[in-house]
């Protein structure tokens, strides 16, 4: 191979030294401690996967939706150890992205970040989506009724529009999160560990309500679409894998919690108790949601409604605790959008920082934020969320989120080797056999998805890197 080209080969490689060191105008602010990272897992976590989601998977595997649960639950715990040693050992805001660069090489970094935009654009879309839902409901409830085509983006059936809209409570609350974050991290943290606690309150008022309505008639039969993903002849596939890869969404979170650590006081100790913590507890309240959901009420009566767990309520005679729940949904849910979209803007900052977005983007404010970047991530997916369907874009961020999750699992294995002696204040236990089930695991999550959705991953990184050869690779420090 002719030298040229050995160069050319190995600038795709070439690898981001791993440093704290930040001028003055990029540095963040450290407010956050281990209760507020805590509390940034949950609220990113307990969203809209148990709120909305719900009803998707649950018309995707019937009653077995519980298994659903457990399958997406174990491939994410495996991939919240792996990013606790990640984040522990390289305390950068960045995310998979920051640990593929400085582990895997620039091109492998260009393609987990271009996904992570992905992933973190559509679930502030999807969110967003799904809060408008019990936001209307809500406001139904005391007499305020929006127009249709103001409550839900167009509606597709077979590739065409049958109906227009533009939803416009999804897009009014992107820009008051938004708001919020540009006001500072610390305030924005402190907000939104009050409204962890009232979701938390909100789905225990749920299950005192609908426990004593669980009927196992409700759970039979337990897996009308079976256990794997079969293909329905419409390019939706049912079954309980199938309903995994869609119910993965209500699990993954803890990803934004790895990308606080340039904002964490002690990162080394609080980045792993918020990580492992966040999802041992969010795996126990989905399971006990889930349980009380399909027992409560035959899962074709609430798998496509945009607020699940409020139908569920009313069909048992509980109108005012439905109104209650579709309330506290509205206040709480935007938290995983507060989440979601401050992890979204510290990507945006990284990727500037390294030269493949303009450096202008990688200032901060004077409170220590970088507001130019959350605006404008901002304005980007309250376009995407006015204008789209719930199921495709949660069921397309979860194709840039099992990418994500594949390259820290991978990046854990190649630092074991690489330097095994370097500190680790957080070691995946078993990580030869932990590392590799998250790998395996999101692997075969992917080929669960619809092919639409797997089609549309392939476009998407396709253009990203074309972006990377024409213009990122060239304007990257490192080049």
């Amino acid at each position: 191979m002719a030298p040229t080209s050995v160069r050319a080969m190995s600038a795709l490689f070439r690898r981001k030294a791993f440093s704290t060191e930040l001028p003055v105008h990029q540095q963040l602010a450290r407010t956050l401690g281990w209760p507020h990272l805590l509390a940034l897992g949950i609220g990113a976590i307990v969203g809209t996967g148990i709120f909305t989601l719900i009803g998707v998977g649950a018309g995707r595997a019937g009653p077995a939706v519980l298994v659903s649960f457990a399958v997406a639950g174990a491939i994410c715990a495996c991939a919240a150890l792996a990013y606790a040693e990640m984040a522990t050992m390289i305390p950068a805001s960045g995310s998979a992205y920051t640990y593929s660069y400085t582990v895997l090489g620039e091109v492998i970094a260009w393609v987990v970040g271009w996904s992570l935009i992905l992933e973190y654009s559509l679930v502030v879309a999807t969110v967003a989506v799904g809060w408008s839902g019990y936001a209307s409901g809500f406001l139904d409830g005391v007499g305020v009724h929006l127009p249709e085509m103001l409550r839900h983006g167009p509606t597709v059936v077979d590739g065409a529009v049958t109906a227009w809209g533009l939803n416009v409570p999804a897009v009014f609350i992107i820009f008051v999160v938004a708001g919020l974050l540009s006001a500072g991290t610390k305030e924005s943290a402190t907000i939104n560990t009050a409204l962890v606690v009232l979701k938390l309150v909100t789905l225990a008022l749920f299950v005192a309500v609908a426990l004593p309505h669980v009927d196992t008639a409700n759970m039979h039969p337990f897996a009308p679409f079976g256990y794997g993903a079969a293909n329905d002849g419409t390019g939706v596939k049912h079954g309980v894998m199938a309903a995994s890869a869609i119910i993965f969404f209500a699990f993954y979170g803890f990803d934004a919690i790895s990308t606080a650590a340039e904002e964490a006081k002690n990162p080394k100790r609080d980045l792993a108790i918020g990580i492992v913590g966040s999802m041992i507890a969010c795996t126990i309240i989905y399971m006990g949601v889930a349980f009380v959901a399909v027992g409560a009420m035959t899962f074709s009566g609430f798998a496509k409604s945009p607020e699940p767990l409020a139908v569920i309520l009313r069909s048992i005679g509980q109108d005012n605790v439905a109104t209650v729940v579709a309330a506290a949904a509205a206040i709480a849910l935007p938290t995983v959008l507060l989440a979601f979209l401050y992890g979204q803007s510290r990507i945006f900052l990284v990727m500037a920082r390294d030269g493949f977005l303009p450096m202008k983007l990688a200032e901060v404010s004077k409170r220590g934020t970088p507001a130019k970047i959350t605006w404008l991530t901002a304005i980007f997916v309250a376009v995407i969320a006015g204008l789209s369907p719930l199921d495709l874009i949660a069921s397309l961020a979860n194709a840039g989120t099992l990418c994500a999750f594949i390259a820290v699992a991978a990046c854990v294995l190649v630092m074991r080797r690489r330097a095994p002696d370097m500190e680790r204040s957080f070691r995946t236990p078993l990580a030869w056999f932990v590392c590799p089930a998250a790998i395996l695991g999101c692997l075969y999550l992917f080929t669960s998805l619809q092919p639409i959705t797997q089609i549309s991953f392939f476009v998407w990184n396709g253009i990203g890197l074309l972006i990377y050869f024409l213009y990122a690779r060239r304007k990257a420090v490192l080049a």
